[in-house]
């Protein structure tokens, strides 16, 4: 650019400052009319898109394959995950299956609801899909459990299950399991906590099949719900996860003991928008408040104060006038432009004001400080507000859309705010004029602080020299967090049940998803995923058809006449005998086996046990109901033995089966409308783990290039916005290179990018050692810093050339001033995203922080160092 261009751009500042001048009230009423339907159109028109897909480009790849995969599976996109655990199996059953039957109910919220793992088919057929010598281990428990069983049927209630312990421990009844600990034990653990106001049902599955304890983390239901959203609100799927958070309340009250969180894709996102768009609100407000703090401390002038915001509420305004005009939407990230102009748009009309006040504090009249303030400024702050932009509008062309629509309106946002300072700002202090102000000294640092970047010149230079080789080392350490679930709150139900999810082999959602053509290709495909070191298992429709029915249906047969009809009796309620009775009765007996020591139980639990019951007995009869409390006892220990014997029965009527009679709310799942048929594949390690989730993807891959699902789209949306980063930094890198050769000077444009370059370099080096790596939030920060920060370049190599007054330096000229307090309002802005509960964004807060700082010491310290300028006299 000429200087015939620049003086041009000058005159024309300057004419439009006069007529500013000349009719300030008519301007401030059009503005102010502008602005008010600027505001009703925005309400109207600004919608909000939150669908996170759209984030990137959908042309890429990765975005191809997962559009074809839930087209073919359209229940699996989108999900909620209900994650129901319990620590015995069946409350996570029972609670799973009134959780199905409140949510089918419900189709104008849902789509789809179905558990992977129990169905009617599966709760039919599940003796099948044990293994084989499982089963027959299984049989032998049963066989041994079927006379205990038997009694039960015939005395079901809780004294006919003491005498039968109590003949049992006395060698009285050998058809019944020699090993009584196990129902000893439980038995105790009831009386206890029944006695204690806690409920601890006994899980008869336990005894009857396993035989042993186990985490609860074992008793676990997955039931997915696909919830039907509407992307032009705020918060798309609230009415959904409201009837959620509901029916959980519901079913927790009514079964203590039972845990239902939400997760999954929709219910993360839901909370990440509920996070933003109150930490939004706050950041927003808590930087308003700090950049007011800023405004009164460096302008010390109340209608300076107020004039200034104005013009930034104007602009702010306008702004969002201009988002809803170009876009039309704001994402969740674009959203936050208000942030980033609150930030950036309040710095040119500090420098106006600070110059205006210099000149007044000089004694020129108002209009001639107003005039001088525009003339001298106008085509830096121009030059800053393009620079600024250009940091912006680079990442417009990027694939990551998210962010091009935010650097559209942020960039457009620049120019406005650059145009309501130099119209409505003259316009507002021609209105207010600042008489008479006291002179305010630009900096109260002693000489040899304000000297000190031209007094040790050359140690700046070579210092600055090491840190940036130095921060090169650090940052070849850089690395970029590809998991957008690291963005979000740590310690949101959401984040801490996906967490959790991820470290199962059975239940992680970080699943790949394949697709062929047909059953034989997926099976062939399935064959050559299997034997990856990273994967655990693979599934298709084809896994669901049991292998050696034959003989598995030989065994179970052989249980079904060896219980005949005695599970039918199970059906009944509970009967209510004299418990009181036959706890006492049972402590007769214990004291009996402990005495002829019969060996079949512990000694020392049965003493226990013994004094547990004793204990129970006086807090039962000291109750104001004592019936109740026995009734509750009875309950708890035979209250889930009905669930159970059904659970066996349906089990026990298992029947043969091919590929062609599995049911439809089965097969839906695997082979699409389409004749798509889908391969599961999930992972081998915990992909909390960065590492384990690059290699799984890597792995499966290289098998299949086209294989789709969350670990998938968490890689490629990293390489994407990695790519779109390095095209932004590259295109405002060499845009404002290029754009600084108005200069006039090679020299000079290399005097204004290096401090900058340096404080990338630093900046990234800090990071590196505070362990805030790259996210999809926060890479957008060095482009904006070299945008930014290269307005106080510009400022302060203009200050340097048109020289000081004598016994002036640089630090204590209003142009320094401008540039620290502008600097500090945008810390202060970026600062305030730090705190936010997101953590995406606040290491967005905290990279720009961090940069902004080095920024203004590398402006003010370095950037002199290395001009040549002298000491002035």
């Amino acid at each position: 650019m000429s200087s015939q261009t620049t003086s041009r751009i000058n005159r024309f500042i300057c004419w439009c400052g006069n007529i500013m001048l000349r009719f300030p009230w008519l301007l401030v009423l059009l503005a102010t009319l502008a602005c008010a339907a600027g505001l009703h159109y925005t309400i109207n028109n600004l919608g909000v898109n939150t669908d996170t897909s759209e984030l990137l480009s959908p042309d890429l790849p990765f975005q191809q394959n997962r559009f074809r995969w839930e087209k073919a599976f359209p229940q699996d996109a989108g999900t909620i995950l209900f994650v129901v655990e319990a620590p015995i199996p069946e409350l996570s059953a029972i609670a799973a299956r009134r959780l199905i039957k409140i949510l089918h109910g419900q189709d104008q919220l849902f789509d789809y609801v179905y558990i992977n793992d129990d169905n009617a088919f599966f709760q039919q057929q599940g003796f099948l899909y044990l293994d084989l010598n499982a089963l027959e281990d299984l049989s032998v428990k049963l066989s041994d459990a079927q006379p205990f069983i038997g009694y039960l049927a015939q005395n079901y209630h809780l004294a006919g299950l003491l005498e039968m312990i109590g003949k049992a421990l006395n060698d009285q009844e050998n058809d019944l399991p020699t090993d009584l600990n196990p129902l000893l034990r439980k038995i105790d653990q009831s009386i206890v906590s029944v006695q204690s106001g806690q409920n601890h049902p006994l899980s008869w599955q336990q005894l009857l099949t396993i035989g042993d304890d186990r985490s609860a983390q074992h008793y676990r239901h997955i039931v997915s719900a696909k919830p039907k959203v509407d992307f032009q609100k705020l918060l798309p799927a609230e009415h959904a996860l409201d009837f959620a958070h509901a029916a959980i309340h519901q079913i927790e009250s009514g079964l203590p003991g039972v845990s239902i969180r939400l997760t999954g894709e929709k219910a993360l996102e839901q909370e990440e928008l509920e996070t933003l768009a109150n930490d939004t609100v706050y950041a927003g407000l808590g930087a308003l408040l700090l950049i007011l703090i800023m405004l009164v401390i460096g302008l010390r002038s109340l209608k300076l104060v107020f004039a200034t915001l104005i013009v930034l509420i104007m602009g702010l305004i306008l702004t969002a006038t201009y988002a809803a005009l170009v876009v039309g939407h704001l994402n969740v990230l674009s959203v936050a432009f208000a942030v980033l102009y609150i930030g950036l748009g309040v710095d040119f009309a500090i420098h106006i004001c600070l110059r205006y006040r210099e000149c007044r504090e000089h004694h020129e009249t108002n209009v001639a400080a107003i005039r001088e303030s525009i003339q001298s400024l106008g085509f830096s702050l121009f030059l800053c507000a393009l620079t600024t932009s250009i940091g912006f509008f680079a990442f417009v062309p990027t694939d990551y859309k998210g962010v091009s629509e935010l650097g559209l309106i942020s960039g457009g946002g620049m120019f406005i705010g650059l145009l309501i300072s130099l119209t409505i700002l003259p316009a507002l202090l021609q209105i207010m004029p600042v008489n008479n102000p006291r002179h305010l000294q630009a900096t109260r640092l002693p000489d040899f602080i304000c000297t000190f970047p031209f007094h040790h010149a050359t140690g700046i230079r070579i210092v600055s020299i090491l840190l940036a080789f130095a921060s090169i080392f650090f940052l070849s350490k850089l690395s970029f967090d590809s998991n957008p679930v690291n963005l979000r709150n740590p310690h949101s139900e959401s984040v801490m049940a996906f967490r959790d999810l991820l470290q199962s082999k059975d239940d992680s959602p970080f699943v790949l998803i394949s697709l062929a053509n047909d059953l034989q290709a997926a099976e062939q495909l399935a064959e050559r995923l299997q034997v990856l070191p990273a994967v655990d298992k693979t599934i298709t429709l084809q896994s669901f058809v049991a292998e050696h029915q034959e003989q598995k249906l030989d065994i179970i047969d052989e249980l079904g006449l060896i219980f005949g009809t005695q599970l039918e009796q199970f059906n009944r309620p509970l009967r209510h005998a004299d418990t009181r009775q036959a706890l006492v009765t049972l402590q007769a007996d214990i004291t009996a086996a402990l005495e002829n020591a019969t060996g079949n139980a512990d000694q020392e639990l049965l003493h226990k046990l013994y004094s547990d019951i004793g204990q129970y007995i006086v807090f039962a009869d000291a109750a104001e109901q004592p019936k109740d409390q026995y009734r509750l006892l009875d309950d708890n220990i035979l209250g889930l033995l009905p669930f159970t014997m059904q659970q066996l029965s349906r089990h026990l009527s298992a029947y043969a089966f091919t590929l062609k009679d599995l049911p439809g709310y089965l097969t839906m799942h695997w082979v699409s409308t389409s004749g798509l048929y889908k391969i599961t594949i999930t992972p081998l390690q915990d992909l909390n783990s960065p590492a384990n989730l690059r290699e799984f993807v890597r792995q499966v891959q290289s098998i299949d290039a086209s294989a789709t699902g969350l670990p998938v789209g968490d890689i490629e949306s990293g390489k994407a916005v990695v790519r779109a980063f390095i095209q932004a930094f590259s295109a405002a890198l060499i845009l404002i290179t290029l754009l600084l050769i108005i200069l006039r000077s090679i020299g000079n444009t290399l005097l204004v990018i290096w401090p900058l370059l340096l404080a990338g370099l630093l900046t990234g080096a800090l990071n590196v050692i505070l362990d805030n790596p790259f996210n999809f939030a926060n890479i957008i920060a060095l482009p904006l810093l070299m945008g930014m920060g290269v307005d106080s370049g510009i400022h302060i190599m203009h200050r340097l050339h048109a020289g000081f007054k004598k016994g002036e330096h640089l630090l204590q000229t209003s142009t320094a001033r401008g540039v620290f307090f502008s600097s500090l309002t945008t810390l202060c802005s970026f600062t305030s995203l730090a705190f936010t509960a997101h953590a995406g964004i606040a290491s967005m807060g905290l990279l720009l922080a961090i940069g902004i700082t080095f920024t203004l010491i590398c402006t003010l310290i370095v950037l002199p160092a290395f001009s040549g300028h002298k000491i002035p006299l």
